[in-house]
């Protein structure tokens, strides 16, 4: 029987903070806990960057440093160096949002290709990802998902989109790195799903899983698209990589719903939502001939659940086949407790220039504030943890 208490132990969930570190993360996390301030905390921050203000200082020694490896590569390698020697994994996330223009995707597909070509042969970076829609016009997603035939000019531009988008995985197979694609909006999401299925079955033949989709879990239609997707996995020959995540644009997903006056893809609520999430990791952790999971949660009671199939199932805590992650500079009680373990654990280690990923963590501000009791526990396990230095005082920490 799993132990339940696994996750409550914060000398190792914080080995690598310095008290300084410690006492940031109390503070980012105080004023996250309180949705007034995010949003004010939004605005001005949107408002300072646009009208040039000098911002950045100050944004990099709070919340990027918190969310952040650093604003290079060679700015990560120190974290993802000391995070590989408490058996923690990274992947490196060029958070870089919203370009639009030919040029653009073509340069965030480069960046893409070194990065795919930086994690091969390193074991503590053993995926690689992109996001779709920064390699490709949204509004062409869009069409492509809705079946509104495109002009010419249109259709050039998705064979351009579908070309860049195999060219990663072909990198990714030829290097022998995992590579998935990130889960974005309902309304362009087919197209991304029909695409990644069509990698799978050209890249995912052999016995690893190089290519991996996302599944947002909030979606009540995604235990249903998977169950499907696994029957044609076993007809046409080919595995299936199944990020599964809970979701990041709820708020979005259901104002369009509501101004559109369709049904929300939605669930209905947060227990809703907990179910499908546990429904479609059973199915993905009771299918591992044909499927290999990447559990993407901040949840305890879900990360219960997985190592408790893995025991009962009998399975090597380090099957290839399943990893465990958590985003950088969050839920560190879950991520370095299970590394030490002995569980594939992989923190996303967002980077890039300061200006540039503020969207990014703005994002990352908002959901602390909307997921109900995450931020709570988050502060109460860092609370202690600092109490628990307090009373033993030989401590020694990484990075004082």
């Amino acid at each position: 029987m799993i132990r339940k208490k696994i996750f409550n132990n914060t000398k190792s969930a914080f080995k690598l903070k310095s008290n300084t570190d410690l006492d940031r993360a109390i503070f980012l996390f105080s004023m996250m806990n309180r949705p007034t301030l995010v949003k004010a905390g939004t605005a001005l921050t949107k408002l300072s960057l646009k009208l040039h203000l000098p911002v950045e200082t100050l944004i990099k020694k709070t919340i990027f440093e918190q969310f952040c490896g650093g604003v290079t590569e060679e700015d990560c390698k120190p974290v993802t160096r000391e995070m590989y020697n408490e058996n923690l994994h990274s992947i490196l996330d060029y958070s870089v949002e919203g370009k639009e223009t030919e040029e653009e995707f073509d340069a965030a597909m480069r960046k893409k290709l070194s990065l795919i070509e930086y994690a091969q042969g390193k074991e503590e970076i053993p995926f690689a990802m992109f996001k779709p829609t920064g390699i490709g016009r949204f509004e062409i997603w869009e069409k492509v998902s809705e079946k509104i035939n495109l002009s010419e000019e249109e259709k050039a531009e998705w064979e351009r989109i579908k070309k860049r988008v195999d060219t990663l995985c072909s990198k990714a197979f030829e290097l022998n790195v995992r590579l998935y694609a990130d889960g974005e909006e309902t309304w362009m999401q087919t197209a991304a799903d029909d695409l990644m299925e069509e990698m799978m079955k050209k890249y995912n033949t052999k016995e690893k899983v190089l290519i991996y989709n996302t599944l947002q879990c909030y979606r009540w239609d995604r235990l249903d698209y998977l169950k499907g997707l696994h029957e044609r996995a076993k007809k046409d020959g080919f595995k299936i990589g199944a990020k599964i995540v809970r979701g990041a644009y709820m708020e979005k997903e259901n104002a369009r719903a509501k101004k559109l006056g369709y049904p929300s893809p939605i669930c209905e609520s947060k227990e809703a939502t907990d179910v499908n999430f546990n429904s479609t990791l059973s199915f993905c952790l009771n299918h591992l001939d044909k499927i290999s999971v990447f559990i993407g949660t901040h949840n305890e009671v879900s990360s219960y659940l997985g190592l408790q199939i893995i025991e009962d199932k009998g399975l090597s805590i380090d099957d290839e086949r399943i990893w465990f992650s958590q985003l950088y500079g969050m839920s560190d009680h879950i991520s370095y407790n299970l590394a030490k373990k002995g569980y594939n654990a992989v923190k996303l280690v967002p980077f890039g220039p300061v200006r540039d990923v503020v969207p990014y963590l703005l994002r990352r501000a908002q959901e602390n504030t909307s997921v109900k009791g995450q931020t709570g526990r988050e502060l109460s396990l860092l609370r202690e943890e600092k109490k628990r230095r307090k009373g033993d005082p030989s401590t020694k920490h990484h990075r004082e």
